[in-house]
């Protein structure tokens, strides 16, 4: 494909443009795929439909700042991001090890990434140029912006606004923070003396300059809000981790743009102030900014074969094929910071939109009549969770959905089920699966089963990807997931729905082993229910604490945020193998772990049902 139609990456490409100087550098730690489920290419397309010129440096070379001058000084800003993942995440696996293959790197090979990326390009680019404007933003930077526990290193760290010396904040999706910024940096200000965008997060070492109030989109003034210090959260003592509990929980009921205010947060000398997050995108923005002029495709440079042959970008090929139709979650999984880095209102496209981009899927040469998901970070999610949000925003102290629903929760998939049926009817579909997430607690409240008929009958391919995560009652509570016993009613009437439409189609569930309020004991009883069923999963994903989420302060502080009561957390190497064996007990290579676990439960007399392997003692040796 021809490079001209990406945005330029290279000196060459912006000479080429006309381009003398771009008015943004935009540095990620992915490669540069020119898709609207990559950060770059969304606001580099954005910033390109307002006037400013964008160029991309993608994964440079972070040992010498040198790199970090192939396209010269942007006339307006850096932007930088750590990429689709946290950078530790993309580079270590749950279990802290190095992961093997990177997906958003050429050929998938590990290794063009930095660990904390965004720290480090910022570190290069201020060598390169002292005093550029710094712009940092996406999941690394949002899920950072304020002392978090970092599970790679097991300490408190400060505000990655801080430990990479950036000039401001993005978090959120950042649509309308970088055409606000923009457009005043166009006009003389500087990045750091911008401070009332929503969505943003500025620093300051002069107290006189923090505000005292916070005059909201739902009128009237709400005073900002102190939060612990750096200093106390840190503190590994049973005070310091109650204040880091409710520190989270304080951010946690902020993440909305109507409800929110301002909070502080103090480090030494220094303080790290939170705008109300970004009003969500209205249903027009949402379709202007997926129906950019994107490419969908990765950049030229990539077409050559990386070091092991291979061409292209591996994570292109989950999202090529299909449509992001909403984005938000009012789901409550305490694991998932969705909510903390999207909000939990619920944005989605028209149908109108949604069905143009499946037209031009269709044009594609590599196109075969399949669009692999309609979705988002939950499926069958197109709406508010309930009228009031569209006025007082999100409620602080109550979940939508989670273990217990709230009884003004507004349960429908009728939008969704006449979505779904406008893109069948594309020229040139000829299956449109779902491969995001399905919410199957709140399939279950709503009584109109035409939308559970319709996911049977022409939305799955044999199997239906689910996640009931564990059947212990007490941990998906803590998980913020419905009882066990919904998902068995669930499982009943999938059965049921297929059997009548003469299908056979399976359930693949996924389950979390070592999960705060998870030990040995609940971890078989999960897999006594496995063995009854007889299905054991062939994957299953340990916990992962990641910067953002209520499991990992949970993780910990060993405290649950919400209530302030002790949980159990399996922090060692060891027991999170153990879980996980339980949970694969048929697998030959884990039968040690699965006798070892009985041992320590002392129920080995379980060990030939699970195993089918009759236990015997170890002898003494000398």
């Amino acid at each position: 494909m021809d490079r001209k139609l990406f945005l330029p990456v290279s000196r060459k490409d912006l000479e080429e443009r006309g381009i003398s100087q771009p008015d943004f550098v935009f540095v990620s730690a992915d490669a540069y795929v020119d898709h609207s489920s990559f950060a770059a290419a969304i606001l580099g397309r954005l910033l390109e439909s307002k006037g400013y010129t964008v160029g991309i440096l993608s994964q440079p070379d972070w040992k010498t700042p040198e790199a970090f001058k192939a396209l010269g000084r942007p006339r307006l800003a850096f932007l930088v991001s750590g990429g689709a993942m946290d950078s530790m995440v993309s580079n270590y696996t749950a279990n802290n090890k190095p992961r093997s293959t990177d997906a958003y790197s050429h050929g998938g090979i590990k290794g063009a990434r930095p660990d904390r990326a965004v720290i480090t390009y910022c570190g290069k680019i201020r060598e390169a140029f002292k005093d550029v404007d710094i712009i940092i933003g996406g999941i690394e930077s949002s899920l950072r912006r304020f002392a978090h526990y970092d599970y790679w290193s097991n300490t408190v760290k400060h505000s990655i606004l801080l430990d990479s010396k950036a000039d401001l904040l993005i978090y959120g999706m950042g649509e309308h923070q970088i055409i606000e910024i923009a457009g005043r940096l166009n006009q003389g200000e500087r990045a750091a003396r911008i401070r009332d965008i929503p969505g943003t997060c500025w620093r300051t070492g002069k107290k006189e300059e923090l505000p005292e109030f916070y005059s909201g989109n739902s009128g009237g003034k709400k005073k900002s809000i102190f939060l612990p210090s750096f200093q106390e959260v840190s503190e590994k003592t049973p005070e310091g981790k109650i204040k880091f509990a409710r520190s989270y929980l304080i951010q946690e009921q902020n993440t909305d743009s109507i409800s929110g205010t301002v909070l502080i947060e103090q480090s030494e000398n220094r303080f790290v102030v939170q705008n109300p997050p970004s009003p969500p995108l209205t249903r027009e923005e949402f379709d202007f900014v997926m129906e950019l002029p994107y490419t969908r495709q990765w950049h030229p440079d990539y077409d050559i074969p990386a070091e092991n042959g291979k061409t292209g970008i591996p994570a292109l090929s989950e999202v090529k094929f299909s449509l992001v139709s909403s984005r938000g979650c009012f789901g409550a999984c305490s694991f998932c910071a969705i909510a903390f880095h999207q909000g939990r209102r619920i944005q989605s496209r028209s149908h109108e939109s949604l069905v143009r981009e499946g037209t031009l899927l269709t044009k594609l040469d590599d196109f075969k009549g399949y669009i692999h998901d309609v979705g988002g970070p939950t499926a069958n999610f197109r709406n508010d969770a309930c009228e009031k949000q569209k006025e007082h925003g999100a409620c602080k102290n109550k979940d939508c959905l989670g273990t217990k629903p709230c009884k003004n929760l507004n349960v429908s998939h009728k939008d969704y089920v006449c979505l779904l049926s406008k893109i069948r009817k594309i020229p040139g579909v000829k299956k449109v699966f779902i491969r995001s997430g399905i919410r199957f607690d709140y399939l279950m409240l709503d009584r109109d089963k035409s939308f559970f008929y319709e996911l049977c009958r022409n939305h799955i391919s044999g199997q239906l990807k689910v996640a009931p995560e564990h059947v212990n009652d007490y941990v998906l509570s803590l998980m913020g997931k419905s009882s066990h016993k919904v998902y068995e009613e669930f499982n009943e009437e999938f059965k049921k729905i297929n059997s009548e439409l003469g299908k056979k189609q399976y359930l693949v569930p996924y389950y979390i082993a070592g999960h705060p309020g998870a030990g040995l004991s609940e971890a078989l009883e999960t897999a006594l229910y496995l063995k009854k069923t007889g299905f054991v999963p062939e994957q299953v994903q340990d916990f992962y604490p990641t910067p953002g989420s209520l499991s990992t302060a949970m993780y910990y502080t060993e405290l649950n945020p919400k209530t302030m009561e002790k949980v159990y957390v399996a922090k060692g190497e060891r027991e999170r193998k153990l879980q996980r064996a339980l949970l694969q007990f048929n697998k030959k290579e884990n039968f040690s772990y699965v006798k070892e676990a009985l041992e320590t439960l002392g129920k080995t007399h379980l060990l030939k049902e699970l195993t089918g392997i009759k236990y015997e003692k170890r002898k003494n040796s000398k």
